[in-house]
């Protein structure tokens, strides 16, 4: 995934009322059982054999490597208390909204006589509920980072450049050159 698709997962994985099982072996007999306990699954999602699978399982195996123990704590945590994640997202999709804090370039398509220039800004911003919705049906249906992006740009030029239409009648924002994004919800 981009920046964007990731900060939604790590969004929703902090929404989680409980901590991921630590261990290796706690891990991986998780990942099994998601799996309706096939090992082999599991080794063709993490990329290992499944007889390292069933050593991890039986903890034969205590250590994984450093880019083994990523993507297990990865798979881990997209997988983690699905209906609290669920419940979350469905809160800030109906009533909550959510909050985006970025820096990144802006620049705008604006009236003639305006600095449109695109420049840096650190932005933190509350956006409704609407977007949030937008943002979480997009992910679920496979967007693309870009198509994340523009949902997100569109929120952010209606509540804080155009101040929910109060102001800069006409404005088109551009949001490019991602430092980071944060969401929360």
């Amino acid at each position: 995934m981009g920046i964007l698709g990731d900060s939604l997962e790590k969004a929703a994985a902090a929404t989680a009322t409980r901590p991921i099982p630590k261990s290796a072996g706690a891990q991986m007999r998780f990942l099994v059982k998601q799996h309706k306990g096939s090992t082999k699954a599991v080794a063709q999602l993490l990329g290992v054999s499944q007889r390292t699978v069933e050593r991890y399982v039986k903890d034969q195996i205590k250590r994984p490597r450093r880019e083994l123990a990523a993507r297990m704590e990865r798979e881990v945590r997209r997988r983690w208390q699905p209906k609290v994640r669920q419940k979350a997202q469905q809160r800030a999709a109906s009533t909550d909204g959510i909050t985006i804090e970025t820096r990144a370039r802006f620049g705008f398509t604006a009236a003639p006589g305006s600095t449109d220039d695109g420049r840096i800004r650190l932005i933190t911003q509350h956006l409704p509920p609407a977007y949030a919705a937008r943002l979480f049906t997009a992910q679920a249906s496979g967007a693309t980072e870009q198509q994340l992006q523009n949902i997100a740009a569109e929120g952010l030029q209606e509540i804080y450049f155009k101040d929910r239409g109060r102001r800069a009648d006409g404005l088109l924002v551009e949001f490019s050159d991602i430092d980071y994004v944060e969401l929360d919800f």
